[in-house]
């Protein structure tokens, strides 16, 4: 199997010690970008050194999550990405098997895997759902097949943070295209701690903003 179908795009912010695990969890001949919301160049001078299979990008700014997922898109040039947080986990077979269902499914979208958020596992039986069909997935893990994205683009940039995926989703789906979760795709993760401990405080009371805004947004973009 080769990987250089595949480019895995992480946006960071303050995650210096959060992303080594889930970069630890990724093969290291898969091509991986990191879009760092600031201008920490420490952070991507140690990164790129430990590993050679990334590129780190500063954005000088915190773009938030739609935006700087935006910029690392537009630097894949392969068929097909995978969106993850800094602190997800990925199983070892995890790429694998999104790359078996992607050569099953060749006209999906979106690719979730199943294990969605560690908090609220959902009861699924795997031995006869494997592949299911949804109406969206959670952002903190996404495959994207890039193709189908040429008409509707990626994320709403005046999202900052939250409601992004699901609007991503609702487009893919009004374009008539496929979004799939994969019961046999494990990939770990804790929920709201993507950032170090010591920006805590200072990301509960963004959280709690961009909530009520994301919230408002969405939908009045949809409902009026």
């Amino acid at each position: 199997m080769t990987y250089n179908e595949i480019t895995v795009v992480i946006t960071s912010f303050k995650s210096d010690n959060k992303i080594l695990d889930c970069l630890n969890s990724i093969n290291r001949e898969i091509k991986i970008i990191i879009i760092e919301n600031s201008n920490n160049n420490q952070f991507k001078e140690v990164i790129e050194r430990k590993y050679p299979n990334c590129t780190c990008y500063l954005s000088g700014e915190n773009l938030g999550y739609g935006k700087g997922n935006n910029l690392g898109l537009s630097k894949v040039k392969s068929k097909y990405a995978l969106i993850i947080n800094p602190d997800a986990i990925l199983e070892s077979d995890a790429i694998k098997n999104f790359i078996v269902t992607a050569n099953d499914k060749p006209n999906f979208g979106i690719i979730g895997p199943y294990v969605q958020e560690e908090k609220e596992k959902k009861t699924i039986n795997i031995l006869e759902n494997k592949l299911i069909e949804v109406n969206n997935v959670k952002g903190f893990a996404m495959f994207l097949n890039m193709k189908q994205f040429n008409n509707i683009g990626f994320f709403d940039e005046n999202i900052f943070i939250y409601f992004e995926e699901i609007d991503l989703c609702k487009r893919l789906r009004l374009d008539n295209k496929k979004i799939y979760l994969d019961t046999s795709i494990k990939i770990f993760h804790p929920g709201g701690s993507s950032h170090d401990k010591h920006v805590d405080y200072e990301m509960e009371l963004s959280r709690n903003w961009h909530w009520m805004w994301s919230t408002f947004y969405y939908h009045k973009k949809y409902e009026g």
